[in-house]
């Protein structure tokens, strides 16, 4: 099976890395606008092809109390307008299947949950959008379990575009660890992205929302890109102290530029580009 494609301009598992980046929410139409403008520039000076990415809604807080989004309809409307001002691909969760055909009005990606990446009415709503489909492997399942959800996807669009996304896997409570076979192996079924930053998410350890270990972001994506890696995932964010939503494990913009010149280099010498 070819599992080459594009969303935009933007090459899906054809051997050049490509970037997904942005906020973890929504905060503000402002913020992801300057947002955007700012990884972007970035990106265009390496050269990289760049998905924007935030969520219109965080349905999965830790806490009942935790800043989730403008919600569907004003959402999908800023993610319209910064892509039509940008020219960007832009990606987005969506949790429920009656949400999947309004948000495809005005998005280029779907992204399912990791905690709902069985959850089989949902991956058949979104792959009958057309739409791209970003699939994160939920914490609890084994890669080779993933393709199953890509059998419900192409089984319910002839045309369905689909990658993978690895955000670790639960280790005891409160706790991630990557297990890098898993690119190698789900890159049998769909295109394979690492999510560098949910990686290091310590999931609802500090008091009612989630903690992280940021360092180690580096780390891992350096690992993950020289295990054979499509795409690269970071949420990114001006001032983690303030974000609104996942903070503690995103990656600070000014940490943006320098990673991104190492990951690049390391994705050139393992394509035997550079020595």
């Amino acid at each position: 099976m070819n599992h080459e494609f594009e969303i935009g301009n933007v090459q899906v598992g054809s051997g050049k890395l490509f970037l997904i980046a942005g906020p973890c929410v929504i905060e503000s139409e402002t913020h992801v606008r300057a947002m955007a403008d700012a990884i972007q520039h970035i990106a265009s000076d390496f050269g990289i092809p760049y998905i924007f990415k935030a969520s219109y809604d965080k349905a999965n807080r830790t806490s009942v109390k935790s800043f989730r989004g403008p919600g569907l309809e004003e959402g999908c409307k800023i993610l319209r307008r910064l892509a039509q001002a940008t020219g960007l691909p832009v990606l987005t969760d969506v949790h429920d299947a009656h949400d999947c055909e309004r948000v495809a009005e005005d998005v280029d990606v779907l992204q399912i949950p990791a905690f709902l990446c069985r959850q089989t009415d949902l991956l058949v709503a979104a792959a009958k959008t057309g739409r791209a489909i970003n699939v994160k492997k939920g914490q609890f399942v084994a890669p080779w379990d993933m393709e199953h959800a890509v059998t419900k996807i192409h089984a319910s669009s002839s045309s369905a575009r689909v990658f993978l996304t690895e955000r670790g896997a639960s280790f005891g409570y409160n706790n991630l660890v990557v297990d890098m076979r898993s690119l190698a192996i789900m890159r049998k079924y769909a295109p394979v992205v690492f999510d560098g930053t949910h990686s290091v998410q310590t999931p609802s350890s500090s008091g009612g929302v989630s903690g992280g270990q940021p360092e180690f972001i580096p780390v891992l994506a350096r690992a993950a890109v020289a295990a054979g890696i499509d795409g690269i995932f970071l949420e990114v964010h001006d001032n983690p102290a303030s974000a609104k939503s996942d903070g503690a494990n995103a990656l600070d913009l000014k940490n943006l530029k320098p990673l991104l010149e190492k990951l690049l280099a390391i994705h050139a010498a393992a394509h035997g580009k550079i020595f």
